[in-house]
């Protein structure tokens, strides 16, 4: 019998399966995962404001995505959230994971009185109906990137 998908906050124990998640996500040579990466993890677990949520099923780590609780000075003061390296595993995309795991991260930020949040999505990736289907719009504002290192092929 398979257990219920659960939701939960990545960490430092989590670094292989999370790889391995970041591989499928940017591919292998864009992930560091040795000891250097380990500390990355770490870094990024720590920053203030910065959460990676996972999704498991029946113990292996399915979705992941990390949000960004970011102060502001505008609309009163009200934090904005940004999402970044939404992934789920091939072979368990078209279930509803991803979707599930979204909910949630969206629930969060509002729960920390966000007022907005916001995300990127490769155009080639063809996820821009996923996010559309949460609510997400592109009708508001553009995104725009300026990058140092090319993005994946």
């Amino acid at each position: 019998m398979s257990n219920s998908p659960i939701i939960r906050k990545m960490q430092i124990e989590d670094f292989q399966q999370v790889v391995a998640l970041y591989r499928e996500l940017v591919g292998d040579s864009k992930v560091a995962s040795d000891l250097s990466g380990r500390k990355q993890w770490q870094q990024v677990l720590s920053h203030p404001g910065t959460v990676v949520f996972g999704l498991e099923k029946d113990h292996q780590l399915c979705a992941m995505t990390t949000l960004h609780v970011l102060p502001n000075m505008t609309y009163g003061g009200r934090p904005y959230g940004l999402i970044e390296n939404v992934v789920t595993l091939g072979a368990e995309q078209g279930k509803g994971l991803g979707r599930r795991l979204m909910e949630h991260v969206i629930a969060q930020a509002w729960d920390q009185n966000c007022y907005k949040i916001m995300l990127l999505t490769g155009k080639m990736a063809g996820a821009r109906g996923f996010y559309e289907r949460l609510g997400f719009s592109d009708d508001e504002k553009f995104g725009m990137t300026l990058r140092r290192i090319p993005t994946r092929n």
